[in-house]
């Protein structure tokens, strides 16, 4: 059976419940719903908000580097101190804070595997204690480029061919819907997907507990159907670079694609930029070795009375709902 290709950034509830107390340990809560923290975490854990903490509070950017050391000093991190990160719906907004400390360089990150839903079919304790540490001195390293793509950067990409993956919804991807289902509108003014970008949704990449897919089954989803190379220079995109951040997380540390990077501008960027190229329907479309691979045309056909098979990732499971008290953010973040 085949492993992850990097299985050590990935803890269990078990191992969690035994680092509790670990100083050289520190156990942060990010989700979507602001509200679970409050209403029951981690015993020791701490949280980080993604939209208050990681969020410029003026431009649509990430804090900066020193705003960045001081949140960490604030939360008892040292350079040195193992991060793990655990959230609601399946670790989705956990991953996008791992994303963003790896921007800034932080070396010892870790997720829960499952992050809140596994914890609590573990039958395992919540507090509601907000807990605070001994600030700590902390030096960030200037951003890291090779986990983040600009605009600039994705146009060139996708007029070169290179691997798109857009993540959102189909809806969101064939552009019947310029935001995610259940969703409020967030502004982008068209709507689409990127020309040459294989669409495959989030949740393809977790398991009903909230946990992330065996390897073998994400190596035959990307590598076997979708015909991905680990090797070629791949962008992943959704709407504000959240939903993405998970699929960069998976394809980077668990498929170990060389080359991934997250684009945080995302659709709320491209959706309203003039000029860039967007297309529509359920076909990558473009000119890349990707769309070719994706399209019902380039499937083997089974026989003349076999309908045509449908394109690998055009029709897969809804989101899943919310877990526990999820809701829906109430205007979109300035980042990401």
């Amino acid at each position: 059976m085949p492993s992850y290709a990097h299985p050590e950034v990935l803890v269990s509830t078990d191992w969690v419940a035994e680092h509790l107390t670990d100083p050289t340990v520190r156990i942060v809560e990010s989700d979507e719903d602001r509200a679970l923290y409050v209403q029951g975490h981690i015993p020791g854990a701490v949280e980080i908000d993604w939209q208050t903490d990681l969020q410029d509070p003026v431009e649509r950017d990430y804090i900066d580097r020193e705003a960045f050391e001081k949140l960490c000093a604030e939360k008892g991190i040292s350079n040195d101190t193992t991060v793990v990160f655990y959230g609601d719906k399946s670790n989705w907004w956990a991953c996008y804070a791992f994303w963003v400390f790896k921007l800034y360089g932080h070396e010892n990150c870790k997720i829960m595997n499952g992050g809140r839903k596994r914890w609590e079919l573990d039958g395992r304790p919540w507090s509601t204690e907000r807990v605070s540490y001994p600030a700590t001195t902390y030096t960030a390293q200037e951003r890291d480029k090779s986990v983040r793509a600009l605009r600039d950067e994705v146009l060139k990409h996708q007029k070169a061919g290179k691997q798109l993956l857009d993540v959102r919804s189909p809806e969101e991807y064939r552009g019947e819907r310029t935001h995610m289902p259940d969703y409020p509108n967030e502004g982008a003014v068209r709507g689409g997907h990127i020309p040459g970008a294989l669409n495959v949704p989030w949740p393809e990449n977790c398991k009903e507990d909230g946990t992330f897919k065996e390897a073998r089954d994400l190596e035959k989803l990307y590598i076997k159907e979708l015909k991905m190379k680990r090797r070629s220079p791949t962008i992943a995109y959704c709407r504000i670079g959240e939903r993405s951040s998970l699929t960069w997380f998976v394809l980077k540390y668990l498929l170990g694609f060389g080359n991934v990077r997250n684009y945080d501008g995302s659709w709320l960027e491209w959706g309203n930029c003039v000029g860039v190229p967007i297309v529509k329907g359920a076909e990558p479309g473009g000119c890349s070795a990707a769309a070719k691979v994706a399209s019902p045309a380039a499937a083997p056909a089974a026989s003349p009375a076999a309908p045509e098979a449908p394109a690998p990732a055009a029709q897969p499971p809804a989101e899943p709902p919310s877990q526990g008290f999820g809701t829906a953010p109430e205007t979109p973040p300035t980042g990401s």
